[in-house]
């Protein structure tokens, strides 16, 4: 993108995704390879499954709800509102809703997310 602009994106629905969270894709366009920013919801009580992005970099920015967060060899931590996971390319992540509400996140991806980026590395993945 070289010119200014501003989307509205009213007709993006929440879909449920393999990976045990649903997603509202805000903004990942191929006209903008630099980024994507999703918002995810993951149910109390649910983890997500344990994955790496491949040649992309992530960041949760936690909204609303109180998570456990694992990445890579970091010891599990909580996190909470305001909080930022920064995700390098490659690294194991998954996350815990470990309250009673939604777990709502922004997952910013640089470059964009793809589907083929997403691994799947959890121990019982096909």
């Amino acid at each position: 993108m070289t010119q200014p602009c501003i989307i509205h994106n009213e007709a993006t629905s929440e879909c449920y995704f393999e990976e045990h969270c649903y997603i509202t894709e805000w903004w990942n366009s191929p006209h903008d390879e630099e980024a994507s920013v999703a918002c995810a919801r993951v149910e109390p009580g649910v983890t997500t499954r344990l994955h790496c992005l491949k040649g992309v970099t992530e960041r949760y920015v936690i909204l609303e709800g109180k998570g456990c967060v694992e990445v890579g060899e970091l010891a599990p931590e909580a996190v909470g509102p305001g909080d930022v996971v920064i995700i390098p390319s490659g690294t194991p992540q998954r996350i815990t809703n470990i309250g009673s509400s939604g777990l709502i996140f922004l997952a910013i991806c640089t470059p964009r997310f793809t589907r083929g980026v997403y691994e799947d590395i959890d121990s019982d993945a096909r």
